[in-house]
């Protein structure tokens, strides 16, 4: 089985910092390969894989702001589908735009629906639903208007977290990127009515939102900023807390934050948002919040919960070989149809 996989190319596959759906790309690929599949990652060219690496860029298009992104966007989708016959089938993880591509080619055509960014990119997916075929990552992000072939549930590479029953940090962890949706000000709060320190870990996608609701209470020992953090910082920072917040304003689609969370058996309190409810089962691996006082309740709890719930619940539903696992089986479903 030969499969194009078309990764985002806004970072690096994997990411050097942020950059969710470049990094499930990169773990569902060198799990494919494991399992006998041939790849060709389309990414850009400074990614780091085990399957052949096609590039039209040295690296993305965030990391230079000299680059024009929907020009090396349409080199890099097009690249991809003028190769289309070399392939059993194209794996798109790159969201709508490869789809106005897909009815120019014979190879079938699987798309990994990150998200809807907007309702306005739903008349793309629309009108490839009868041609194309569509995952979603959580059962709350399904839209009414398309057909799915399956839902698969990210997985991630346990190997790179370490389960921690006892967290040698007395802070809460915000760990995310800095902007309205997240709830970085609601995290602030809930921490502040708790009477924990919190710690927050991202990069910052809204200046102004940070200036106003962030900065003004940055103070050590009680909330303090740490910038970006690689996987060198990562595993430590998430197993020492005590808690992720995990505050969302929006139905999110999945949350890779939460399971890397409870990989190091560090429980999350989280709103009751999009696909929380199927990842957090309340008062086992953390707590869903309604509110803000709620989630300052939740913080009195955590000394109810097993650690090591959080980590069994990620061997078991959100481990790589899993999600590798579901995918070849669509994909010799796509491919027997």
């Amino acid at each position: 089985m030969k499969i194009a996989m078309l990764a985002p190319i806004a970072w690096r596959t994997p990411p050097v910092h942020y950059g969710p759906w470049e990094l499930v790309t990169s773990v569902l690929t060198e799990e494919l390969i494991k399992n006998g599949i041939e790849v060709t990652l389309f990414a850009t060219g400074n990614s780091l894989t085990s399957a052949k690496l096609k590039s039209v860029c040295r690296q993305g298009y965030e990391e230079d702001p000299t680059m024009d992104a929907k020009v090396w966007e349409c080199l890099h989708i097009s690249q991809c589908f003028e190769e289309a016959q070399d392939f059993d089938l194209i794996h798109n993880q790159f969201d709508f735009l490869p789809l106005s591509y897909s009815a120019l080619v014979n190879t079938p055509v699987l798309t990994t629906i990150h998200g809807f960014s907007s309702p306005k990119i739903v008349p793309v997916f629309k009108k490839y639903n009868p041609t194309s075929y569509y995952v979603s990552i959580s059962n709350a992000d399904r839209s009414p208007q398309l057909n799915y072939i399956s839902t698969i549930y990210h997985g991630i590479d346990l190997t790179r977290f370490t389960f921690n029953n006892n967290p040698s940090g007395d802070y809460l962890l915000y760990y995310g990127r800095i902007h309205p949706d997240k709830g970085t000000k609601e995290a602030i709060e809930i921490a502040k009515g708790a009477g924990k320190k919190l710690v927050i870990a991202g990069i910052i996608q809204d200046q102004n939102y940070y200036n106003q609701f962030v900065a003004p209470h940055l103070k050590k020992g009680v909330v303090e900023y740490i910038g970006s953090i690689g996987d060198d910082r990562r595993n430590s920072l998430l197993g020492n807390a005590l808690a992720l917040l995990h505050p969302i304003q929006f139905n999110e689609p999945f949350g890779l934050s939460v399971v890397e969370a409870m990989a190091c058996g560090t429980p999350v309190i989280a709103f009751e948002k999009g696909s929380m409810p199927e990842i957090i089962t309340s008062g086992v691996n953390g707590f869903l919040a309604a509110n803000t006082d709620e989630a300052i309740d939740c913080c009195k709890l955590l000394d109810s919960l097993n650690r090591s719930d959080c980590r069994k619940n990620v061997e078991t539903r959100f481990s790589r070989e899993r999600m590798a696992k579901d995918y070849i089986r669509v994909y010799h479903e796509i491919l027997n149809n």
